[in-house]
């Protein structure tokens, strides 16, 4: 028998498995470091298709710094530690530079959260911003998408005269990968606008998700361009995406154009965090890998859907998250009075909203798999949800077949499952 630590809130729990059995799927094993501080700075002095910070950004400039939210690890503590000095170094004084953090329709970073994402240093010297996508005073139209929908950012994106994008890349179940554009939109835009790019994932004549919307998919992906044409309008002047590892520390660091450096890591990420199998298996384990990963359940989503991409139909998936922040949404649960993942999608077609896509997504996956979850959500939650409550993985194991094969992710959200 072998063991392995899963993570689960702050904590983990301990799985003991027998490898004949159970394959473990992660990403590519790291042998470096996280970056240090020089090695970062390095990355920015040779950005990828773009001038230099120092070319791009003078004394007299006004600095807007987009960040993201606690719901994710991007580094952000030692990436923005490191700009911020860069650009003071480059005469911007500590008053005109400002961040935002790009929050889409999420709630507000608290204050504690501040500091573990900026550092208390940075938190203290910097003017912070929380984006609310329903403030219609924060808002300013900067055009319309081809529907005739107005696309409405957070005004700060057009009272700098530099803005500059930070964030990480991963995996996201329909907008292809995290970061890049999604720092704009969703990130910084309208609740309106969030929801006319997101709803483009759903075909509502033929039913379902759209042709080319999924996981590791960029190039024609409806979600994925109607963002990018959006963050088009702002053209950051620069990006800092970063790759991080199991405890959020940066491995990799890709700066430059917005689009450029964006794709780039991307096509890196995609490389080292895909795991072929040659089966689709009838139990899986899957591990959010703790916080902030499983800080509420429209997070943890995320890692569900990759166990998905592993599990046979009609199988077992076993998911750790603790969901120690709820369900994430206050209005979540409502879309749980439907009685199928198909009478849900004719109430999205009726009234789409962003987190009753979600639901659905997670719907369809209570209806094709067995889902157990060992969580701190309450048990009439996870009913409802048509998921199986347990309060610990030895529980959720117990009835599991001694000669049943399966898969086991510890890092669910991280690895993409392909099969051969």
């Amino acid at each position: 028998m072998s063991t392995i630590q899963l993570g689960y809130g702050n904590a983990s729990m301990e799985l003991e498995y027998e490898p004949s059995r159970f394959d473990i799927l992660a990403p590519q094993t790291n042998t470096s470091h996280p970056l240090s501080d020089s090695e970062i700075n390095a990355a920015l002095d040779t950005p990828i298709e773009s001038p230099s910070l120092d070319d791009l950004i003078d004394a007299n400039d006004s600095v807007l710094i987009v960040v993201s939210d606690a719901t994710r690890a991007t580094g952000s503590a030692q990436i923005v530690n490191l700009l911020v000095r860069r650009l003071i170094e480059s005469g911007v004084t500590p008053a005109n530079i400002t961040i935002i953090f790009a929050t889409g329709i999420h709630r507000a970073v608290r204050p504690e959260e501040k500091i573990q994402l900026l550092t208390s240093f940075i938190a203290q010297r910097i003017r912070t911003l929380n984006h609310d996508a329903y403030d219609s005073s924060q808002l300013t139209q900067i055009g319309s998408m081809e529907d005739g929908t107005p696309i409405e950012v957070n005004r700060a994106l057009t009272e700098f005269s530099r803005v500059i994008i930070t964030g990480a890349v991963g995996f996201h179940y329909f907008a292809g990968f995290t970061g890049g554009r999604k720092s704009i939109c969703p990130g910084l835009a309208s609740a309106r606008t969030i929801e006319a790019t997101h709803m483009l994932a759903l075909d509502f004549e033929r039913g379902g998700r759209r042709n080319g919307v999924g996981a590791g998919l960029l190039d024609g992906n409806a979600v994925s361009e109607a963002c990018e044409r959006v963050a088009e309008r702002i053209a950051p002047v620069f990006t800092i995406n970063a790759i991080v590892d199991e405890n959020g520390h940066v491995e990799k660091i890709f700066a430059g154009h917005w689009r450029a450096a964006h794709r780039r890591a991307c096509q890196v990420y995609l490389t080292h965090h895909s795991v072929e199998i040659s089966e689709k298996r009838e139990v899986v384990i899957a591990s959010c890998g703790g916080a902030p990963n499983d800080i509420n359940l429209i997070q943890a989503h995320k890692t569900l859907d990759m166990a998905a991409h592993a599990s046979a139909d009609g199988g077992t998936i076993i998911l750790l998250a603790e969901c120690g922040d709820g369900l994430g949404r206050a209005d979540f649960m409502k879309w749980f009075d439907s009685e199928s993942s198909r009478e849900l999608e004719r109430r999205l077609r009726d009234g789409y909203e962003v987190n009753g896509q979600t639901a659905w997504a997670l719907l369809t996956k209570t209806e094709k798999f067995r889902v157990r979850i060992v969580t701190a959500l309450s048990r009439d939650e996870v009913g409802r949800m048509k998921m199986i409550p347990f309060a610990s993985l030895k529980e959720a194991l117990a009835d599991i077949s001694s000669t049943a094969k399966g898969y086991i992710l510890p890092r669910g959200a991280a690895v993409l499952p392909k099969l051969q």
